[in-house]
């Protein structure tokens, strides 16, 4: 028998409407799994065990009535550490941070409470959310479930960890330059990039989402009709589609649609031969029944990347200028170096030309890809790396180098996501990436899904604990 925290949120939700489980006894096993697998694996940055517990006794309640408020009410769920919850500090990787408990639920929180999801507590991030790596000045090391010697990514780290470990079958990652999509390909878990706005976030940033991290696509899918849920406090969301994200989920015929194949960038670091052979795969899956596949130079140029990684500089570098020296000491080192040792003599012109090299990043991306239903590529470069680096190549100076296939589409606004295909020899998940046209965010859970089918047989989830 599957165990409770491995239980799909779709499975769950049959199970509460028929009574043979009931939310609490689902949260509970949840929580046990997450005390016996934390000291491993360092997933949560807080667990709110009593009042989860609360809420599957709520939930219970609602059920005993036949009067759920959602399709999801009573599943457990994590929200990244970043996403303001209320009563929580929110201090974004890092011990210097205001500690002050939140007010108010942020837009995503407010839906999943709204919806009775049991939010189980929040997952660890790196300092600021700048590191592709489990590793926090404030958190310590977050370890991947399927090896302990290698790093979950990030900066969505506990996120990953946690789908992977089975602390319940819903996850909050945010992402702003791959985020969702790394730490779900290094986890073995699917992660969804949604458009620019399409998942109301606060406060907005330029490419900054909130996505759903699932060991399913159609979990996703029942989770983003709920987090996609209009709210005013984003003041650059998308008009509000009221659909049902999971409805009309299977069902896509892969005969007659044209997919991009891209399997290099000439900037930044080339994906591992194994990364590549799991996208052509893929690929040759959906041509074996009926799609059109034509392989798609790479767009992404070095002066590109190159200015992403200046701009993200320049802003990191105006929250780090100011502190003192004994602030600045209680930061990871790699992150002071990594914001500093150029953005500190940039001039205004630099900045100008950073961005502007971000807008032509975004123009090359829609340009290259518009012409495809959908485009295929390595979500990252490195199979794995280990536990305490801070980034592949462990380089503050080389800090970005890794994501030359998931940022554009971040700054293009396309929906982007991460779905696991395969193994390694050395056992570790291999993801491959899913990029839509801009808006199509069920296009792209709808081709996931697809891929989801057609993959090979995959590996029992680990059991750290």
């Amino acid at each position: 028998m599957t165990a409770l925290p491995d239980l799909s949120a779709a499975q769950l939700a049959k199970a509460y409407r028929d009574r043979s489980l009931s939310p609490v006894e689902v949260t509970r096993a949840v929580l046990d799994r997450i005390a016996a697998c934390e000291p491993k694996i360092n997933a949560m940055y807080i667990v709110h065990a009593d009042q989860a517990l609360a809420a599957a006794k709520a939930a219970e309640a609602r059920f005993g009535r036949g009067a759920p408020l959602s399709a999801l009410d009573g599943v457990p769920a994590t929200v990244k550490e970043n996403i303001a919850t209320e009563g929580d500090p929110c201090p974004v990787g890092v011990p210097i941070a205001d500690m002050t408990p939140r007010a108010a639920d942020s837009p995503v929180p407010a839906r999943l409470r709204e919806a009775g999801i049991v939010i189980t507590g929040k997952t660890t991030m790196p300092d600021y959310g700048m590191l592709s790596a489990g590793l926090s000045s404030l958190h310590g090391v977050t370890r991947n479930p399927w090896n302990l010697a290698k790093n979950p990514a990030g900066s969505s780290s506990g996120a990953g960890a946690a789908g992977a470990a089975g602390y319940g079958p819903l996850h909050i990652g945010t992402d702003i330059g791959g985020s969702v999509r790394l730490p779900a390909a290094h986890c073995g878990l699917f992660g969804l990039k949604p458009s620019l706005g399409r998942v109301p976030i606060h406060p907005p940033f330029l490419g900054r989402v909130a996505g759903p991290m699932t060991r399913t696509v159609a979990d996703s899918a029942a989770l983003m009709t709920i987090i996609s849920r209009p709210d005013p406090r984003d003041f650059m969301d998308l008009p509000y589609d009221a659909v049902d994200y999971a409805e009309g989920l299977d069902g896509l015929t892969p005969k007659g649609l044209k997919i991009g194949l891209l399997t290099e960038m000439p900037a930044g670091l080339p994906a591992d031969p194994a990364i590549v052979a799991a996208v052509r795969a893929a690929a040759g899956a959906l041509a074996a029944e009926g799609a059109e596949v034509v392989e798609l130079k790479g767009f992404l140029t070095e002066e590109m990347l190159d200015g992403m990684c200046r701009f993200f500089e320049a802003r990191s570098y105006a929250d780090i200028v100011g502190l003192s020296e004994e602030k600045k000491s209680r930061l990871l080192p790699y992150i002071v170096e990594w914001a500093t040792w150029r953005a500190k003599d940039f001039t205004g012109t630099d900045v100008m030309r950073a961005y502007n090299a971000v807008q032509a990043m975004r123009e090359a991306s829609v340009k290259a890809t518009q012409a495809f239903d959908f485009v295929l590529s390595p979500v990252t470069c490195p199979v794995s790396y280990a536990a305490e680096a801070h980034s592949p190549t462990d380089d503050a100076h080389r800090a970005l180098e890794h994501i030359p296939f998931t940022v554009a589409s971040n700054m293009s606004e396309q929906p982007a996501s991460s779905v696991n295909w395969t193994f390694h020899t050395d056992g570790m998940p291999i993801g491959v990436q899913v990029i839509g046209r801009r808006f199509d965010d069920r296009g792209v859970m709808r081709m996931s899904r697809l891929l989801e089918q057609l993959r090979p047989e995959q590996k029992a989830w680990p059991m750290p604990g």
